[in-house]
């Protein structure tokens, strides 16, 4: 009798999935950190956030590489948020890694974005390979994003608030991961404090040495 794969989804002949849930980091970059401090001890807030601040995406997000993502028609544009994202096995433990778009629309609530900005339908593109973990330096990763083919951000997990395993380890204060859950470990911004846009007939790249590229083309969407 054959084995079953522990973690189906991370099969190497097979599409990457999520399984679980999917968390994302916030403010986990220093540039975006250091543009927003002056922010940070206004009302309602008042002092910078001591403990990770963490988003969800929900499942009606997840979109394949290869596919198109839609653009609802009242949005001129979207914000595109290169990640690199951890998945869970057993344990609570991280065992491998995926790219990932989080496409959002733009706003200003960077402390708690509304869920109608992240979680469109659609609004989340997935690498479609799985790495494993111990064939990745996730701090040094170094993700390039290409918008029509031109290159228009460089992220480097070197330059995160919280490398990858302090985030974990904050995180876990307050909150176990299951197997199969998913943790974006942050996107950064571009020196004005925005992101990257995409545009309807824009096609996203998001590409890192050793990863498939994920790419989606940005289509109309309905009313």
């Amino acid at each position: 009798m054959s084995k079953m794969n522990p973690h189906p989804s991370l099969n190497s002949d097979a599409r990457y999935w999520p399984q679980g849930t999917v968390y994302g980091a916030l403010l986990n970059f220093q540039q975006e950190w250091n543009l927003r401090a002056p922010q940070m001890s206004e009302a309602p807030h008042k002092g910078a956030p001591k403990a990770p601040v963490l988003f969800i995406k929900t499942a009606n997000t997840f979109t394949a590489s290869g596919d198109s993502i839609a653009i609802p028609s009242a949005v001129a544009d979207v914000d595109i948020g290169a990640n690199l994202a951890w998945v869970f096995g057993a344990d609570a433990k991280p065992v491998a890694c995926v790219l990932v778009n989080d496409v959002s629309i733009p706003h200003e609530s960077y402390y708690r974005p509304p869920v109608k900005f992240k979680c469109v339908d659609g609004f989340m593109g997935i690498g479609s390979n799985a790495r494993d973990i111990a064939q990745v330096k996730t701090d040094s990763v170094v993700l390039t994003v290409k918008v029509n083919g031109k290159e228009v951000q460089r992220v480097n997990y070197a330059d995160t608030v919280r490398k990858s395993h302090t985030l974990l380890s904050d995180i876990s204060e307050f909150m176990t991961f299951q197997e199969g859950d998913v943790l974006l470990l942050g996107s950064d911004c571009l020196p004005d404090g925005k992101r990257p846009r995409a545009k309807v007939g824009d096609v996203v790249e998001i590409s890192a040495e050793g990863f498939d590229t994920l790419v989606n083309t940005f289509v109309g969407g309905a009313a």
